[in-house]
């Protein structure tokens, strides 16, 4: 029994399976062993053979606590949540003091939209179990949703020393590092962990990010094809998938492969730009057009998806719908909120009403596209009475609120929401509402604090690069602005005509040319590229300028 229980509590299910097959053919009874059975199946990923197990509920009253855990974590898997929340019920009946029982039951209140409710299991996790490692980890995740990488990372420095070698800890280890902008410490973690075991697959899959972001796409791709068909079918597997493809010129495969995960994410405009990308530089301008043309004339719509299907239009000999595409992406961005329109069709989701999570979003957004804000506030209420500890339910109702000018409610609700999961977009709706009830000085705080928490973000730190610039402090807008470069953003016009502007501030013309050079190569039409030429290289190139814009039809 001890050999199986440090099997099951390195995770070797097989191992462990082994051990208690020999304890049940010796005549210990099927109940005392059932509970670890169950999890040793369950580790071995059969979730059938666990069932056989678990299912029937028959422990001893020793085993029972954990028995009923693991018939939880089955239902979870399955997605049976109320049977789930059943089993830890009656788990919690027996073994209330389990940090391991309340790190799942954390988990359960998580997924079904319960989040602050599972914000006090995972407290209660630690206080319960203070070296842990799944009650560490469990509070390493919740830190890194609400503060950021940097918060996340001494708890899972913790969650490691205390259970050394154990890889899915590593794993979430390393990716916090990656994510927080130190990819040797990343770069070393993973290797420990090829080295402890080469057909531990999620290695390969960090080794295939790090190679990636280092322009290293080639090794990339051999890295992502080890990681194997699972972490390739996630949407981060086909988000790198699809990058590599771009980057490597394998278009209509990246095409193939964007547009198979923006079937799966409508909402997700990083990604349609990518396809819309991909879509250009293989020629399918028809297509592009098709697909993207009335989402480009939108006020939400990004310059980049612009002027890709400006130039689409432009391909197609279509020069007057070009003219007005090019136009618009010419124009200079307004850093005012906006609604965005759901991406389902808007009869659709009136039609549906607001009964699940995803409608209630696409139902709020299409009143507030509409410019009914009193439904708007009415649907995202009921939605928030049905789930108070919902994260999104939170930040819905802020931006109903915003919506009707009401920015002192938006923003309780939007720094309750935060408190769960901050992202950039919410912190960006927070930063604004700030500004709008006057208090500046604490939307500055707020800006720097997600830098801080999230280094390689890219729009965030240009945008405290601009604050920095505007108030005269050019060298740290400087190195902002060299940052944001490395993290990704040295394909993004504004920034790289910041830097232009920066350098030239700083005596230095060389690198002002090359930035507003590489900003106009990127955008011709954009003025913040023609202004950051045009003051990098003085009136000489005027001329220049104007007969290149020309040829482009501006």
């Amino acid at each position: 029994m001890e050999r199986a229980l440090a099997a099951l509590e390195r995770g070797d299910g097989f191992g462990a399976e082994l051990a208690l097959r020999e304890l049940l053919d010796s005549g210990t009874p099927r109940e005392a062993l059932a509970a670890y059975l169950g999890q040793a199946e369950l580790l071995q990923g059969q979730p059938i053979e666990a069932r056989q197990w678990l299912g029937e509920g028959r422990f001893t009253r020793e085993t029972a606590g954990h028995g009923f855990h693991m018939l939880g974590r089955l239902e979870m898997s399955e997605g049976n949540m109320p049977a789930a929340g059943d089993a830890f019920d009656r788990a919690n009946s027996f073994t209330p003091d389990s940090p391991r029982l309340w790190v799942d039951i954390g988990r359960l209140r998580y997924a079904g939209g319960e989040q602050t409710m599972a914000l006090d299991a995972g407290v209660k996790a630690v206080q319960l179990g203070p070296e842990d490692p799944e009650a560490l980890m469990f509070r390493g995740q919740l830190a890194r949703d609400a503060q950021g990488m940097r918060a996340a990372l001494p708890w899972f420095e913790k969650a490691v020393a205390a259970k050394t070698g154990q890889l899915d800890l590593m794993a979430e280890y390393a990716a916090t590092l990656g994510e927080a902008g130190e990819t040797k410490a990343m770069l070393k973690v993973v290797r420990q962990m090829t080295a402890q075991d080469p057909g531990y697959l999620r290695s390969y899959f960090l080794q295939a990010v790090i190679a990636a972001r280092a322009g290293k796409y080639g090794l990339a791709r051999k890295l992502l094809m080890r990681s194997g068909q699972e972490a390739k079918s996630t949407p981060a597997g086909m988000l790198l998938s699809g990058v590599i493809d771009l980057e490597t010129g394998n278009h209509a495969s990246a095409a193939q492969e964007l547009d198979r995960l923006y079937r799966q994410q409508p909402e997700n405009r990083r990604v349609r730009d990518l396809l819309a990308r991909a879509l250009a530089l293989g020629g399918n301008h028809r297509e592009l057009v098709y697909r993207f043309g009335a989402a480009a004339r939108l006020t939400s719509a990004s310059p980049y998806l612009q002027t890709l299907v400006g130039r689409a239009h432009e391909a197609l000999g279509e020069r007057a719908e070009a003219a007005v595409l090019l136009d618009l992406a010419s124009r200079k961005q307004s850093g005012n909120l906006i609604a965005l329109r759901p991406a389902d069709n808007l009869a659709d989701v009136a039609f549906r009403g607001d009964s699940s999570g995803r409608d209630a979003m696409a139902y709020v957004r299409s009143r507030l596209v509409a410019g009914n804000s009193g439904e708007a506030i009415r649907a995202a209420t009921a939605f928030l009475g049905r789930f108070p500890g919902s994260a999104d339910a939170l930040a819905l109702a802020g931006d109903a609120e915003l919506a009707a000018n009401n920015p002192g409610k938006a923003m309780a609700y939007y720094a309750k929401s935060a408190t769960i999961r901050q992202s950039w977009p919410l912190a960006r709706r927070r930063i604004s509402t700030l500004h709008a009830l006057g208090r500046s000085a604490d939307a500055e705080r707020l800006l720097r604090q997600y830098v801080t928490g999230h280094p390689m973000a890219v729009e965030p730190m240009h945008m405290l690069a601009q604050a920095q610039f505007a108030r005269g402090n050019v060298e740290q807008a400087a190195m902002l602005l060299d940052h944001a470069l490395a993290a990704g953003g040295d394909r993004d016009p504004d920034l790289l005509a910041l830097r232009a502007a920066a350098a030239m501030r700083m005596d230095q013309p060389d690198l002002a040319m090359a930035m507003a050079g590489r900003a106009f190569e990127i955008m011709p039409t954009h003025p913040a590229s023609l202004q950051a030429l045009l003051l990098a290289g003085g009136g000489d190139l005027a001329a220049a300028i104007s007969e290149k814009t020309r040829r482009i039809g501006r």
